[in-house]
């Protein structure tokens, strides 16, 4: 039984020595490469860290980076990603919720660095993969180790406005890459395009597979995604065989009309994630790539990337809700209802939980939204089992499939009707001159508010909407963008219009 996920990277180094592991656009480094790095970067780590605790890494991903990943996994350790490009006031919080006194980034991104009025030891990358290798210290380390220790955290947005860091063991990661590698054949012979920034989940997939698997990872620079062109030429390019990405990076390709200029004939597999993908997007990928595995993927950062899975497998029409479909193994997917019963029925909705070894192991020192968000099955009065209240709300389907529904707190009370705000939007989605579209709820005034990016006019959208919708559900106020805020991982940013909106409404 594996214990790290050390043993995937040193049992492709064993089996692939030579084989490219991962490759950015400036360079790429083998199998065998990156374990001499990450042995070399986590005997330097060891002399700053003491094992299971975090080791703050101030860099964009690439090559370098997954160097540094690594080393702070032989140190004992587990990483935590700072994204440079995020605001200075957020990474202070970060930082100050971690309370370290090293961090580690390379001379590219010292003076974003400086931003941070950081006053501890910073630690070079080129310096520590430089360290001499020191075997009794790693192993050492390694006999000490646990599989539920951390491997690494992720910060995600937190109700209060403080970030909460979710922490993912090695356990949880082992059982969940073993599955997802197998349920969808990612092999040596497979190369991942990786879109997702590396302090998002969908990155995780991205890296493991392709350290588990033997298969190369490329990291797809950030700017191409503003041209689909040059994306495209790009995954053709570099032969890429897998794309497991936000959907809003897949709808910019079929956005911007990328397939009339070239299609990525390689791709195999294709797997989105993130929020629904709409149906009309996902047939313009269809159309031109028919031949392709497309599967919808669900699961929030705090049970180790993903919980359901569904290949699709059929026709869906735009305005069709796509399954979220079945459970991964060895992960207990159900829905309870506001009295905590198990639902089983269709077409009623439920809050999603799951249980299993793929729960994170929590909130870095956070105990009270820890205890909140991971609680004890209230259907389990036997033994302990913990379990994760996702905040969605789901259904199962005449076909008995599980589908998402909207978010427990997107449902709102309009004109004395409970809403879901999500139903409006897959109306919004089914509209083939609109691109993007969210709902927000302004409760003082009794409105429910459109902001949409798309060709058509507000009036006509009104008009079609009363086709689609009861007129209880249909929008008060319509504000049309050229185009959404999106945040870090590829979501359209509902905080950011939240704001927007407020700010315009209460003159602030």
């Amino acid at each position: 039984m594996k214990t790290s996920i050390l043993e995937y990277l040193e049992g492709s180094a064993k089996k692939y020595p030579d084989k490219t592991a991962f490759a950015d656009e400036n360079t790429s480094c083998t199998f065998s490469e990156l374990e001499k790095t990450a042995r070399r970067t986590g005997t330097a780590l060891a002399k700053h860290f003491t094992p299971r605790n975090p080791v703050p890494v101030f860099m964009e991903k690439s090559v370098e980076t997954i160097g540094i990943f690594m080393g702070a996994v032989y140190a004992g350790c587990f990483y935590v990603l700072m994204d440079t490009k995020q605001p200075a006031s957020r990474l202070q919080q970060i930082l100050g919720i971690l309370d370290s006194d090293v961090i580690v980034t390379s001379e590219k991104y010292l003076k974003d660095l400086e931003k941070l009025d950081f006053h501890g030891t910073v630690l070079m990358a080129p310096e520590l993969a430089a360290e001499p290798e020191n075997p009794e210290v790693l192993k050492a380390i390694r006999e000490q180790a646990l599989d539920v220790d951390p491997l690494y955290g992720i910060f995600t947005s937190g109700s209060t406005g403080v970030p909460k860091g979710v922490v993912v063991g090695h356990r949880s990661v082992l059982d969940f890459i073993d599955c997802f590698t197998e349920l969808f054949d990612i092999t040596d012979k497979d190369v991942m395009g990786n879109q997702a920034p590396w302090d998002f989940d969908v990155s995780v997939k991205d890296i493991y597979s392709g350290l588990k698997t033997g298969a190369t990872v490329q990291i797809i620079p950030k700017q191409l995604f503003s041209f689909p062109m040059k994306l495209i030429d790009y995954l053709i390019e570099r032969e890429v065989t897998t794309l497991v990405w936000a959907v809003s990076a897949l709808c910019i390709i079929s956005t911007l009309n990328g397939f009339e200029y070239k299609v990525p004939d390689n791709i195999k597999k294709i797997l989105f994630s993130g929020e629904a993908m709409p149906v009309k997007h996902l047939n313009i990928w269809r159309k031109y790539l028919p031949d392709v595995m497309y599967v919808n993927i669900y699961g929030p950062t705090e049970i180790t990337c993903n919980c359901t899975y569904y290949i699709v497998d059929r026709e869906f029409q735009p305005g069709d809700v796509l399954p979220m479909g079945k459970a991964f193994p060895n992960e207990k997917v159900f829905l309870l209802d506001e009295e905590d019963k198990l639902i089983t029925e269709r077409n009623k909705n439920g809050e999603l939980c799951v249980s299993g070894s793929a729960l994170a192991l929590g909130y870095y020192k956070n105990r009270e939204q820890t205890a909140k968000a991971f609680v004890q099955n209230p259907l389990n009065d036997r033994y302990l089992e913990p379990m994760y209240r996702t905040g969605d709300l789901a259904y199962y389907n005449e076909l008995g499939e599980l589908c998402f529904a909207t978010r427990k707190d997107f449902q709102i009370k309009h004109m004395g009707h409970r809403i879901e705000l999500g139903e409006i939007e897959t109306a919004l989605s089914s509209l083939s001159e609109i691109q993007e579209a969210i709902c927000l709820f302004d409760p003082g005034r009794d409105k429910i508010i459109c902001v949409y990016a798309g060709e058509m006019d507000s009036k006509t959208l009104a008009v079609s909407l009363r086709g689609i919708l009861p007129r209880y559900m249909l929008p008060n106020i319509y504000r049309q963008k050229q185009q959404l805020p999106h945040n870090a991982n590829g979501k359209i940013d509902r905080k950011a219009l939240r704001q927007e909106y407020d700010a315009e409404n209460n003159g602030l």
